[in-house]
């Protein structure tokens, strides 16, 4: 080796000095603003969102690639590839899921196909947190299957009329707006819809209800109704009858933001998992000597290093401008499987510790259950690369 070679780390590879002193700063954040509050959020079945993202906004956090003129920090996916990692050490799944709703789920269209109007007024006030909002487009009879919703936004004058309901909508209860989708024809296709922002608090509409969960209990989850809401049509995202293409865009900025919280919960779950095997002594010897735990935790944590570097390719395709629709699927698909095994593999190796709910590892395997569910189940997610493959 020349005595000019420098020694990198594996993380240099994809990340500088600046990419490093943003990590840091959302790693102190999740330490001291977040992780000592979990317990209690999860306990109270809701996190205070309104006042946690103000705290997110003033630094920056909640509009990483977002112009600078609305509030962002303008830089690129790299910069927000770190930020969802760090989220991934929140000791609370959900709380993650609801940030990113905020950064990737609701905001992307927004950001994308909104007017000048929206932009200064929405997509400034979630870049700094002054906003809530959420991503309204799952009915109960339309989840996967986006062309099935029934809402109708109905043309008249200067507003849309608004009717239909929505379900299991994340940060529903505390939103200050949500990014609707609604059919606003009659006519077959996927130009039937259009995507809009709507603010909470029109007259007609309606939490029905918080709804109780299995898991992520600290995100709050919403039942809405509309009933004859009247929205001005400068709250229409883009052009009428595109709404369908917005929102396949946008969920593909969704199914990224999973991404990086899941490995690196993976492998904080993995070293929790691996910690109590060197302390539990069985029959004179620590569990972690038994080679069958050895060999199924190397084996979880090879897939976690696969995801992280599938990631980290679909990065570089989004930093080229290339489509990554397949890659994201798969990785989407990919996680979901994964984590869910993992955790309930870990789960098994805590014993009976596992199964009680005040160890952490329990509350990691009741929210991993929803990544497979969420954001397009495993299933949608299998069409879709079939469908790209040309099967």
């Amino acid at each position: 080796m020349s005595s000019k070679s420098k020694i990198i780390s594996k993380s240099q590879i994809n990340f500088t000095k600046d990419h490093e002193l943003v990590r840091k700063s959302v790693a102190d954040f999740v330490k001291k603003e977040i992780n000592p509050y979990v317990d209690e959020w999860e306990e109270a079945r809701m996190t205070p969102l309104k006042s946690l993202f103000r705290k997110m906004g003033k630094l920056g956090f909640l509009g990483i690639r977002y112009d600078p003129k609305y509030g962002g920090q303008g830089l690129d996916y790299w910069y927000e590839t770190v930020f969802l990692e760090e989220l991934g050490h929140i000791k609370a799944p959900g709380l993650y899921i609801a940030i990113s709703v905020q950064t990737n789920m609701a905001t992307p269209a927004i950001d994308e196909f909104g007017s000048e109007y929206l932009k200064e007024k929405y997509l400034k006030g979630a870049i700094t947190g002054e906003m809530v909002g959420a991503i309204a487009v799952t009915e109960p009879a339309a989840g996967s299957d986006v062309a099935a919703l029934q809402s109708t936004a109905k043309k008249e004058g200067d507003h849309y009329i608004l009717n239909g309901s929505k379900m299991f909508i994340t940060n529903g209860v505390q939103a200050d707006f949500y990014t609707l989708l609604a059919r606003t024809s009659d006519d077959p296709g996927y130009h039937a819809f259009s995507l809009f922002v709507v603010p909470s608090d029109l007259p007609g509409i309606t939490v029905g209800r918080k709804l109780n969960k299995i898991g992520v209990w600290c995100s709050d989850t919403a039942e809405l109704f509309f009933d004859n809401v009247r929205i001005p049509v400068e709250n229409l995202i883009g052009k009428e009858g595109e709404g369908f293409i917005y929102q396949m865009n946008q969920f593909q900025h969704e199914r990224f933001s999973l991404l990086p919280p899941t490995y690196i919960a993976a492998r904080d779950i993995l070293q929790m998992t691996v910690n109590y095997l060197k302390e539990r002594v069985v029959f004179g010897k620590p569990l972690i000597r038994k080679q069958a735990l050895q060999h199924q935790l190397v084996d979880w944590l090879t897939e976690t290093e696969c995801l992280q570097q599938l990631t980290y390719q679909i990065v570089r395709l989004k930093m080229a401008g290339l489509d990554a629709v397949k890659e994201i699927s798969m990785a989407k698909l990919f996680a979901g499987q994964m984590f869910n095994r993992m955790v309930a593999g870990c789960l098994r190796m805590h014993g009976g510790m596992g199964f009680m709910d005040e160890m952490l590892i329990s509350r990691y395997y009741r929210d991993s259950i929803g990544l497979s569910i969420g954001g397009g189940a495993d299933e949608v997610m299998r069409d879709v690369i079939a469908k790209l493959e040309g099967f």
